[in-house]
């Protein structure tokens, strides 16, 4: 049986922990989709801050009057919007995979509302956002998520947040890296074919002037180009877990930037 007693010292933890579990699930990936319902975010929230505020030690705040509750209040949401982003984030680096590739194959000025980072993306960075979207939940990725949030309390308690503006920088500062060398590891069959292709397009255009590489070469990079995504698409898995690896480097990265060890 599960017996809950609240006062004003646990109301107030309540708030708090909520804040920062709200703010988490409003940005994190899965489950801060647009096309996620509302109440099905306000509910989760409070369901889980439910949860945690049996757990999370409860020791005195030390604010004076309002304006102290507000400043706990604005540095727990961002506490959990800075976890939520760094989690958030790393699927823009299957975006800028499927941009390189339409780029080379030509689908470029094709785009669709992508629901994840609320933008416009391609046609291929949708369809491998909703890849990973699926893989994430095949391997529990999305618990994960949460169980980051939930354990941030151990490292960050309430009104604990210290920023380390250095560390949180340098911490985009390699994903920023690593963002470009994950994306190029997974456009790399794609981008070969097509180096390829044009090496043999220019050799050809020598050879027979009068044909018109131009409109050929467009045929021909969309044919190769889906070609070898639907042969390379059983190599998906182990680009989903270089993704998933940053993004649990990531999220680490930024709740040790938040406290002093």
């Amino acid at each position: 049986m599960v017996n809950y007693s609240f006062s004003l010292l646990t109301f107030e933890y309540f708030l708090l922990i909520l804040v920062r579990i709200s703010c988490f699930i409003y940005i994190a990936p899965f489950y801060g989709m647009q096309n996620t319902p509302g109440r099905v975010k306000i509910g989760l929230s409070v369901f889980l801050s439910l949860l945690l505020c049996q757990i999370v030690p409860q020791t005195e705040l030390g604010y004076t009057g309002i304006l102290g509750y507000s400043i706990i209040v604005v540095k727990e949401g961002i506490t959990g919007l800075l976890i939520g982003f760094a989690a958030n984030i790393c699927n823009s680096i299957i975006l800028l995979a499927g941009n390189l590739i339409d780029m080379n194959i030509g689908f470029s000025m094709a785009t669709e509302y992508n629901p994840q980072m609320r933008t416009q993306a391609s046609v291929t960075g949708n369809f491998y956002s909703y890849l990973v979207m699926l893989l994430l939940i095949a391997t529990n990725m999305h618990h994960y998520i949460l169980h980051a949030i939930a354990d941030s309390y151990q490292l960050i308690p309430v009104n604990g947040q210290v920023f380390q503006w250095d560390r949180l920088l340098q911490g985009m500062i390699t994903y920023a890296v690593n963002l470009f060398v994950i994306a190029f590891r997974c456009i790399l069959p794609v981008f070969a074919c097509i180096m390829i292709l044009n090496c043999i397009l220019g050799v050809m255009a020598k050879v027979s002037p009068q044909m018109n590489m131009f409109a050929v070469g467009m045929q021909l990079k969309v044919l190769v180009g889906l070609v070898i995504m639907f042969i390379t698409i059983g190599l998906f898995i182990n680009v989903s877990d270089f993704i998933f690896d940053e993004m649990k480097r990531t999220m680490v990265s930024m709740i040790k930037g938040m406290y002093e060890s």
